[in-house]
């Protein structure tokens, strides 16, 4: 398969429907979330998609790459609301846990794609040639 657009990447389709799942699961969050815990998690699950969007329309693959890290970083931060928000109970465990399955998917393709770029750039250190 071709890939003439970011919208083609498995990986920003995976992340997409990881922030769709945070929309709906944080609609049953408290009022009182809004502002704090509701907007973390929202914020943190739409990064992870626009990073990988941004880094396919940047010029060089070590910026892609780059880009790429950003988003796992943000896949890491979701994580970690997404378990705070079930420890204090702002969230049913059992609601949580499917998303927290998605994002251990995720990741593994991040990864998988960024060692990929880096193996045809000719290693991790292309993006210092760029």
């Amino acid at each position: 398969m071709r890939i003439n657009s970011y919208r083609d990447l498995r990986v920003w389709q995976e992340a997409m429907a990881v922030a769709s799942a945070c929309y709906v699961l944080t609609k049953a969050f408290p009022r009182e979330e809004i502002y704090g815990m509701t907007a973390q998690i929202r914020r943190a699950a739409v990064s992870i998609a626009a990073n990988v969007a941004e880094g396919h329309g940047r010029e060089s693959t070590g910026s892609f790459v780059q880009f790429l890290r950003v988003a796992q970083g943000s896949l890491k931060e979701l994580e970690t609301h997404l378990l705070l928000a079930g420890q204090v109970q702002v969230a049913e465990a059992s609601t949580v846990e499917p998303i927290l399955a998605r994002c251990d998917s995720l990741g593994r393709m991040l990864r998988r794609l960024i060692r990929s770029l880096q193996e045809k750039s000719g290693g991790p250190d292309e993006e210092a040639a760029s």
